[in-house]
């Protein structure tokens, strides 16, 4: 039995595990190093377990740009708590959390901000993220994390930033924001529904590129009409295609009372295209504020809800 199959069925497989040998197939060509917030120290090597760093930080700054090396994360209740934001800018350089595959969310695999700029900013390429969570506590307008580099993927990650009553009611507040083209988001949970959020803010926001957003579910708890689940911003150019592929767009409200009126805020005025397939909406009244190019492969439930396309039997 592989170490990754023990890992998808949720046992965190840690004592055979050696300096390179890696839990996912094909990153065995560079260094693996652990991180363990409850029982690491930050002068240990971070090559095994037993020498296991306390910080992600400090995992990441011995790794290679470019070298696959991979920063494992031991689950526990203690969290990595970080007082600056953690610049991933070296590529092809992946974070994996030892953790049961939660489906995007409830990872004891936890980053936590408590600073305004964002919790995690990716501008590497060719990265891999999964099965960890990221959190920003700051009370304030803040950020969980940004995606600007190109061709990462992320696997069960839980993007739970603006978790503070301060920064949900911040306009410029998200918790995932992605400028870079072509990601790839698998089984990812983007937003949070434990606090209520009354202004025009959204816990996803799209800025630029072709991204694909698979079996996702973006959410937030609102009952203010202006509010939204996806921004596309405005002042941007070549988004394409964005392509949400089975993926649930939920709105927490108190006894069902009058939620948000739009998943999409669509502020982007340069080609764009947004495509919908076997979707779920909960908790708004209609798809888009503006629904040109808004595409689905059921028919439209609303009157805002796009254009319909036929599905082949």
């Amino acid at each position: 039995m592989s170490n990754l199959y023990n890992l998808k069925k949720g046992v965190a497989v840690l004592s055979d595990l050696r300096n390179g040998a890696g839990l996912w197939p094909g990153l065995t060509a560079g260094k693996s190093y652990f991180v363990d917030p409850a029982n690491g120290s930050a002068g240990a090597t971070g090559e095994s377990p037993d020498e296991a760093l306390s910080t992600v930080a400090a995992a990441y700054a011995k790794c290679v740009d470019g070298n696959n090396d991979v920063v494992y994360f031991i689950q526990g209740g203690t969290a990595d708590s970080v007082a600056t934001t953690i610049a991933w800018s070296k590529s092809y350089t992946h974070l994996v959390g030892l953790t049961p595959p939660f489906p995007g969310i409830g990872s004891r695999c936890r980053i936590v901000s408590t600073v305004a700029a964002p919790a995690l900013t990716i501008s590497g390429r060719g990265c891999i993220f999964a099965n960890i969570q990221v959190q920003n506590t700051y009370a304030g307008a803040s950020g969980g994390v940004l995606v600007s580099g190109p061709y990462n993927y992320f696997e069960n990650v839980y993007f739970n930033g603006m978790n503070n009553a301060s920064s949900a009611n911040k306009s410029t507040s998200y918790c995932l924001t992605v400028t870079g083209a072509e990601n790839y988001f698998k089984r990812c949970t983007i937003g949070s529904v434990q606090l209520a959020m009354s202004s025009t803010n959204a816990p996803l926001v799209i800025g630029n590129g072709a991204n694909t957003f698979e079996e996702c579910r973006i959410q937030h708890y609102s009952e203010t009409s202006g509010n939204f689940l996806v921004t596309l911003s405005a002042g941007t150019a070549g988004m394409s295609l964005i392509f949400f592929d089975r993926c649930t767009f939920f709105n927490q409200s108190v006894n069902w009372a009058s939620g948000s009126t739009d998943v999409f805020n669509i502020a982007q005025t340069g080609s764009h295209y947004v495509l919908l397939r076997d979707e779920i909406m909960i908790g708004c009244t209609s798809w888009a504020d503006v629904v040109t190019h808004v595409y689905h492969t059921t028919a439209a439930p609303a009157t805002g809800g796009g254009i319909a396309i036929a599905v082949n039997a």
